[in-house]
């Protein structure tokens, strides 16, 4: 039966794990195996993990660190970072990754989508929507950690990758991102309006309140957090922390 995700998101920058808010400041937080290895624990619905350097440096993905990850990982595991190829994103399903998130360059390239659906499964592709509202209303899509503008519309797109292939979309609120305030509602009601495919939902989480607001509104969806999952307390103490099987189950109960 399909249910509701709840879905730790991990920034990897220079091989640690960091957290940002509203895309800017990276704070280191910890080493990203042993965050793999705690959450193993607390038996996880799934993990997102996305290198924020790979894209903006040009770099190839972190081969080696993908592996070590993909090697201590009990969890279903989505990587994004730096793929640009089908030959890239078939190495990195080798190494144990269960799907693959694309953002700038399926932006500049869409048909990029269909080649690697066709060739790992339409499940396994996940477009990532990093959006911004705009100054006159409205949102767009943005590349490089937030830095780079593209003029795209991010609900049009999400259609466009539906066609072509796409398993999943996750729509990220930049304004949203790390402030711990909650979702931006209006912008996940859009987006769930234009698409049939399964959802998640990432940016602005700072209690279970804020998760079971989202599943109590669309019900089955993925809802990932960052902060909320690393940090604790009015202090921002890092602590890998994850809801127990019973807050997991009140959350899924409207």
């Amino acid at each position: 039966m399909l249910r509701p995700r709840i879905i730790p998101s991990l920034l990897i920058q220079d091989n640690g794990l960091v957290k940002t808010v509203n895309f800017k400041n990276p704070k280191y937080v910890g080493d990203p195996i042993n965050a793999v290895r705690i959450f193993n624990e607390k038996e996880v619905d799934e993990l997102a993990i996305f290198d924020i350097d790979a894209t903006v440096k040009g770099l190839e993905p972190n081969y080696s660190l993908i592996e070590r990850i993909a090697n201590q990982s009990r969890m279903p595991l989505c990587y994004g970072g730096g793929v640009k190829t089908v030959e890239q994103a078939q190495k990195i399903f080798g190494l144990g990754i269960e799907k693959i998130a694309l953002s700038s360059a399926v932006l500049q390239n869409p048909g990029l989508i269909t080649q690697i659906a066709e060739r790992v499964g339409s499940q396994s592709v996940i477009v990532v929507l990093d959006v911004k509202k705009k100054l006159f209303g409205g949102h767009e899509a943005y590349t490089h950690n937030g830095k780079k503008s593209t003029g795209i519309n991010p609900f049009k797109f999400a259609e466009e990758a539906q066609k072509l292939g796409a398993g999943e979309i996750i729509i990220n609120s930049i304004d949203q991102d790390g402030i711990m305030k909650g979702y931006d509602i209006a912008l996940i009601d859009k987006i769930r309006e234009k698409i049939s495919l399964p959802l998640t939902v990432l940016g602005g989480a700072g209690s279970l309140n804020d998760i079971k607001q989202v599943i109590d509104r669309h019900g089955i969806i993925g809802v990932a957090a960052g902060s909320l999952f690393v940090f604790k307390g009015v202090y921002r103490a890092v602590l890998i922390n994850y809801p127990s099987f019973e807050e997991k189950e009140a959350l899924r109960q409207k």
